[in-house]
């Protein structure tokens, strides 16, 4: 009787699941690398046109106080894929080409998150996660990858086609071209079933390079040829999910891993408005563009600034999957789905701000005021120069609400404020120290050069002994020039 009623109830069984899966969206994250928060037409770009990633948020959700997990790559794509603060894992900056770590495989990943609801797992663009075996995305939950271990100005620049590295030199004026041709692959192949598909693009971090069709095309120069070219990129995946009539149930993000890079002058983006750029703690180096679009769900045209970031990515898209968040850790984002929905106000607006150097909290954000600890470096009056934002400077306290811009240091006039949130960081500081498995070598250590001493030595005094044969061959050529000059003043001798 009970295998008659299992054969009867099959079909209903078989369309509960089909219906199950059409529910769950299809998930694409779209990461820009070191696109600013002012290099977007929908954030204010006058001279870089991108109509096509701007209907993102003509469609969808525009946020205007979306954060990078951390100031620069490495960290910030760590934060994403997990949902934590690159500084619990020991990631403090960027694996170098040379580095012989990555981020510990002990990690849980989007990716492995989603697969347990059935979603196939593809990844096409930058990893930068660690590029030995151990580390790359097939064994961070990813099914599928095509394409590069780190960032495009590093050494041992190849592809990967899954396992296999192509051993070929890669012309990177295609290099956007490829990433896209590979997605709309990717996303052609697996239409059929929920899907979640992570294109992280080389772009526009420096070197930049560009399709010979889109050179020359913005009023931004090649930047603004290489930010183009990305939202024909962007474009081309719309398209293909429409064909495939698939865009309505397709949740798509858009967003950058940190802000521009300043010192790169005019072949590094904007922060608009906001203050410095890459690497800092200021809002120029972590707020970046954050375009969510998702037709089933997400009401057209919407514009909202709650506090969010890329680590709130993971526990929304595994609340969206059903998939609960691991128990053994911190997650330290949060899910936006009620947010995105429209259903519920975002329930936190406190944000870390990393340092880019040491993982340590450089700044908090508790609502609409941001704390920023004081910092070792050079003068300021390099900065204009420099344009790094390394300089130093004192503890400073902004009310972003009426100072978005970070002009007004009033830390002065709210002494108490400044001792509770300084509390409050020196807690989680310690939490994150105490959490992460140890520190991560970000590049290879040192080469041990002990017994080399007489060599150097060796070395240094034949440096020293021709440095002294130089001179006084100069000092002799000096006098003789002296010499025939006296003479020639003279004149003949009678």
């Amino acid at each position: 009787m009970v295998a008659l009623w299992l054969i009867a109830m099959m079909p209903v069984i078989v369309l509960a699941e089909v219906k199950s899966s059409q529910a769950m969206p299809n998930i694409i994250v779209i990461l820009a690398d070191d696109l600013g928060y002012g290099d977007l037409g929908s954030y204010g770009s006058k001279t870089i046109a991108t109509p096509r990633i701007d209907q993102l948020a003509e469609q969808g959700l525009r946020f205007t106080q979306f954060y990078a997990a951390a100031p620069v790559c490495t960290p910030s794509r760590a934060g994403l894929l997990t949902g934590r603060y690159p500084a619990r894992m020991g990631i403090e900056h960027v694996f170098m080409y040379d580095s012989h770590d990555g981020m510990p495989q002990s990690e849980i990943t989007i990716a492995e998150q989603l697969k347990q609801a059935g979603y196939h797992t593809g990844m096409v663009g930058k990893w930068h996660l660690g590029h030995l075996d151990r580390y790359m995305p097939w064994n961070q939950g990813f099914d599928e990858f095509y394409g590069v271990p780190f960032s495009n100005d590093m050494a041992n620049f190849f592809f990967y086609e899954n396992q296999q590295i192509l051993h070929e030199p890669i012309d990177q004026r295609y290099l956007t071209r490829r990433y896209t041709e590979k997605s709309i692959d990717y996303i052609k192949r697996h239409a059929g079933r929920p899907f979640f598909l992570y294109l992280a693009h080389s772009m526009p971090h420096v070197p930049l390079y560009v399709s010979p069709e889109f050179e020359g095309q913005s009023k931004a120069g090649l930047y603004g040829d290489v930010v183009q070219e990305l939202d024909w990129s962007t474009g081309q995946l719309i398209d293909t999910l429409r064909d495939l009539k698939v865009l309505d149930n397709t949740l798509i993000v858009f967003t950058s891993d940190n802000g521009p890079w300043l010192a790169m002058g005019d072949h590094g983006g904007s922060a608009g408005s906001l203050r410095d750029g890459k690497g800092t703690t200021f809002e120029g180096g972590q707020r970046v563009p954050g375009l969510v679009s998702w037709p089933n769900k997400i009401r057209s045209g919407r514009v909202d600034d709650s506090v969010v970031s890329l680590v709130d990515l993971m526990p929304t898209f595994s609340a969206l999957a059903g998939v609960p968040l691991p128990a053994d850790r911190i997650i330290d984002g949060n899910s936006l789905v009620g947010l995105l929905t429209g259903e519920q106000a975002h329930s936190s607006q406190q944000f870390f701000y990393l340092e880019s150097d040491t993982s340590r909290v450089g700044a908090y954000r508790d609502g609409d005021w941001k704390l920023k600890l004081p910092r070792d470096g050079y003068p300021q009056m390099f900065e204009p120069l420099l344009r790094l934002g390394y300089y130093a400077h004192d503890v400073m306290l902004f009310n972003l609400k009426d100072d978005p811009f970070e002009k007004n240091n009033v830390a002065a006039a709210h002494p108490d404020r400044v001792a509770n949130m300084q509390r409050v960081i020196n807690a989680v500081d310690k939490a994150m120290l105490d959490d992460r498995p140890r520190e991560l070598y970000m590049r290879s250590t040192a080469s041990d050069r002990k017994g080399y001493g007489s060599l150097f030595a060796r070395a240094g005094g034949l440096l020293v002994l021709m440095l002294i044969l130089a001179g006084g061959v100069v000092y002799g050529l000096v006098q003789l020039v002296k010499k025939l000059f006296k003479r020639y003043l003279q004149g003949p001798s009678s």
